[in-house]
């Protein structure tokens, strides 16, 4: 993604209803991107989509243990107000929200915090601030394949599961991934092995299906092919599960318009056939990379930039596309 890459797996019994709710669902970057200047209230009722997922909570970027938006030591999470603000918006309009820890860029709070609990204290951090009922892990670039790190964090968020239970709470967790044009990367499939060893309970496993080296020609099938190949995987990975429950426990990320590949590019119809897809096999989320991108762009920006979408379109068509997932 540009400047911003997404991977999530969720860890959590199948029986428990998938997302809490949160089923169709954009990611936002509320502190980035222009992402200030949207009236949350707005956008929910121009298109009809309520779940947002706020992107990203990171250590500093001088590495020090502190949970922030985007790194920046100016917006720690435990002296914020903006966000705060956009989350009461939503939820005032009848919508939800999770906060994705990690992403592509910027120093991971599971890299930073040297041991389980206070990594696991860096999390309940943002997970009070917010009340929060959903979170997301985005495993990817450096974060992926690090065993160490990736050890550290299945077990604090199995300490976050447990504080949640025995405090009369769920907690949905959501894992999001990588894709390759022949499903996960063996890297990928070793961190879900990881979580399923060490017993962290993952709720959903998004998968970003953009940024995958994909030919580009035909862009709907091409996407299809690699869902479904990861479904195969996800059966061998997850024994537990039958075809249909591994189906609700795998989510599907888009990304709008140009994305960093060349090859790549999708239109409202792409996304359009790819929720139908969605809708079909009941996966058990779809989101998109990111209402921040919903929009025209006013000037050039090259192949793809972080604040519009560089198709042709009205603000939120993509959004308003998104709430037909059900």
């Amino acid at each position: 993604m540009f400047a911003l890459k997404v991977g999530l797996v969720v860890v959590s019994m199948i029986s428990v209803a998938i997302g809490a709710g949160i089923r169709a669902a954009p990611y936002y970057m509320p502190l980035d991107n222009n992402g200030q200047d949207f009236d949350m209230a707005k956008v929910i009722q121009a298109s009809g989509v309520k779940q947002f997922i706020l992107a990203f909570a990171l250590a500093s970027d001088d590495g020090q243990c502190i949970p922030t938006w985007d790194g920046k030591l100016n917006q720690k999470v435990a002296d914020d107000t903006v966000v705060l603000g956009k989350v009461k918006a939503i939820r005032a309009a009848g919508g939800d929200v999770s906060v994705s820890f990690g992403g592509y860029n910027g120093v991971d709070l599971g890299k930073a915090c040297h041991d389980v609990n206070s990594l696991a204290n860096a999390y309940q951090i943002v997970i009070d601030k917010y009340s929060l009922t959903n979170v997301d892990f985005d495993v990817e670039h450096d974060n992926l394949g690090d065993v160490q790190g990736e050890t550290r964090r299945f077990q604090a968020i199995k300490l976050l599961q447990q504080k949640a239970k025995s405090s009369g709470k769920q907690l949905f967790v959501t894992l999001t991934l990588p894709s390759t044009t022949v499903g996960l990367s063996d890297l990928g499939k070793n961190e879900i092995k990881r979580g399923v060893e060490l017993g962290a309970k993952m709720d959903l496993y998004k998968i970003m299906a953009f940024d995958y080296g994909g030919p580009g020609a035909d862009q709907v099938n091409s996407v299809i092919s690699v869902m479904e190949q990861i479904h195969k995987q996800l059966k061998e990975l997850r024994k537990d599960l039958n075809d249909q429950q591994v189906y609700a426990a795998t989510g599907l990320i888009l990304m709008n318009g140009h994305t960093d590949q060349p090859s790549e590019l999708y239109t409202i119809d792409t996304f359009r056939k790819l929720i139908d897809y969605a809708n079909q096999k009941h996966l058990g989320r779809v989101s998109y990379w990111a209402l921040n991108r919903d929009r025209k762009c006013t000037k050039p920006v090259g192949w793809v930039d972080g604040s519009c979408s560089s198709l042709e379109q009205q603000p939120w068509d993509f959004t308003k596309t998104l709430a037909n997932f059900h």
